[in-house]
This record gives C-alpha cells, structure tokens and sequence, in this order.
C-alpha cells in the first residue's frame, strides 16, 4: 500500500486550478453567519407526551451524517481543483532545420529565359516558384530569408511562420537590392545570422545566376569564416549567363557566365554540394535533393504528459453522498413507563 502511495505521489502534477480550494471554508461560513432555521410549526404539548415514542436523531449518527458529508465537500473541492497526474516520460523526435534561403535579386535575375507551365518568364519569377513549392513542405523547421545584389539583406529572420516567408519571397524584385551581386557579403551576413543556432543545423542555400561584382567580402573568404563556424553552405548556379540582355526571351547580348568555380569552391569548404540548375524544373529537382540531405533528427526534451485525475475525488465525493443519505436519521426509542 506504501509503495502504491508513494508511486502516486510521485506522478502527483498538482492542481490546475489550485484557487478552487478557497471554497473549502463555506460551510463553515454558511454555518456562522447565517442565522439557524425556526421550524415554523406550533409546538403541541399532551399529557400523555411521555408514552409516545421519541424519533429524535440519535446524536452519533448525526455525527456520523455530518462528517460523511464533510469529507464528500473536501473531495468536492479536490475534483474542482483539477488534480493532474503525470504520465510516463516521452522523449518526441522531430525533424528540424535552421535554414537560410540565400536568393539573388540581382538585375541578371529578370532575364526571361526559365519556362514555367509554358509560359515564358524571368528567372526570378522561375526561382520564386520553386521555393515556394519548398517551403510549403517545411512544416516544423525554421527557415529564414536573405536577399542580395549590390548588397545583402536578412528580410525574414529564423522562423516557424514559413507562409510569412513566402508572402516576404513573393513580394521581391530584381534590382532591389542593386543591379551587382555581392555573393562574399551574402554569406557573411548568413554566417553571422547563423552562428548562435545549434551546431550541425546550420544550413545556408544560397542560388545565384552570376559572380561576385560586388561587396567588401570575397566569396573564398567568406567560405573560410563559414567553415570556421560550421555553416554548412549548398550553393546553386542559376541559368544560363549572367547580366545578359534578351528580346523576346531569346538572348541578343550573352553576359558573364554563372561563376560554376567559385561556388563550387565555396562548396566544397564548407561541406556543402554544388548544383546547377539550366531550367525550372532542374531547380526543383535540386531543392527536392536538399530535401533529402538536411533532414536533421532532433531529440525534444522529455515531458512527461499531464492526465485528468479530477474523476476520482469526484467518485469518491458521490459515494459519500449516497452513504450519508442512506443512513437512517435516527432509530426509535420507547419512552419510560406505561399510561395511567
């Protein structure tokens, strides 16, 4: 029986509603300061009064009525407290990222030279598809935005609220960060951003469709300081060429080629992979593949589940109940002597 009580106690989580106790003293308040019942009958006196029979209660069964009652209000009380028991710990396993979606608005980024459910469009317009379509399966992982040209942005800090990123995603131009592309800055700022998460989710996933024109940072140094923090860093090249003009979605003036060396470098310091992307759906094929690379198992604090346990008092309390309203109020007595 100790050892049942003492297991109890163990899994005892308290009251809910602890304030529920105060109700504990009101019969007794009822009881001072309320005045006592008059029985509004006339009392009837007869001589003979001594042979009837005397159906007073009995006073220990009184007693015995009223502390039945007592304990059953305590119960009561206890049941509204909400007493909790806890359960067995559980350890939950999620699968979580701390991620940066690095995205290029650069002005190479407007070429129209991506095909998207037939249409024609620019390479932004490609990109923003594809990571949306990302982000709306990344329930559970913290990912955040930073955009860069001429230079860097962080527009969505580290969150959970993933359709807040893509309304952010959505909203982006190219050329509103300038019309170069700081590739060295971006990964700074990301390392930076970075650097307080846990360390082996820190992931950056930078897509770019040019070089570094920009910036005071050096994409190779910007690596080292990436490796040095353990930012993992998977680099995308995006497109054909860079800084090109077209007509009409046909490339009349080719620019600079996707710098393919750097960011493999870039890469390959950081532990990351290197991808190229030509089209659409090359890209989604690529974030699909990071899909299947990052998955991160966290192991979640244990807790320990918190069960109702408000059904025993409250048992306990009706049971009372019924026992006191079935004991007899009393039992008869015969009164001394006979008639004269």
């Amino acid at each position: 029986m100790s050892a049942w009580l003492a297991q109890a106690w163990d899994g005892f989580a308290g009251f809910a509603w602890a304030w529920a106790w105060a109700a504990l003293p009101l019969p007794l308040l009822v009881r001072l300061l309320l005045p006592p019942r008059r029985d509004a009958g006339a009392a009837l006196r007869v001589p003979w009064s001594a042979q009837l029979q005397d159906v007073a209660p009995v006073g220990g069964a009184a007693g015995v009525r009223g502390g039945l009652a007592l304990l059953a209000w305590l119960l009561l009380c206890a049941a509204a407290a909400r007493p909790q028991q806890l359960g067995e710990a559980v350890a939950p396993q999620q699968q979580a990222r701390q991620m940066l979606l690095a995205v290029d608005l650069s002005g190479s980024m407007s070429e129209v030279d991506m095909m998207l459910g037939m249409q024609p469009v620019d390479r932004l317009t490609a990109a923003k598809a594809v990571i949306a379509d990302f982000l709306q399966r990344r329930s559970g992982d913290r990912v955040g935005l930073l955009v860069f040209g001429q230079r860097a942005y962080m527009l969505t800090p580290l969150t959970l609220d993933l359709a807040a990123v893509r309304e952010q995603l959505r909203d982006t131009a190219a050329g509103m960060a300038g019309r170069e592309t700081a590739l060295g800055d971006a990964i700074g700022l990301a390392v930076k951003r970075l650097r307080e998460q846990p360390e082996g989710q820190r992931v950056l996933v930078l897509l770019t469709d040019g070089v570094n024109t920009a910036g005071v940072l050096p994409p190779l140094k910007a690596a080292e300081l990436a490796a040095t923090e353990r930012v993992r860093v998977h680099t995308i090249a995006f497109g054909g060429s860079g800084g090109g003009f077209s007509l009409f979605g046909v490339p009349v003036q080719p620019g600079e080629d996707v710098d393919e060396d750097t960011l493999r470098a870039v890469a390959e310091a950081t532990g990351g992979r290197f991808f190229r992307a030509r089209d659409a759906d090359e890209l989604a094929g690529i974030y699909a593949e990071l899909e299947r690379l990052e998955p991160v198992d966290v192991d979640a604090a244990p807790v320990r589940p918190r069960r109702e346990a408000y059904a025993w008092p409250l048992a306990g309390a009706l049971a009372l109940a019924l026992l006191a309203f079935a004991m007899p109020a009393g039992r008869r007595r015969e009164a001394g002597g006979a008639a004269a």
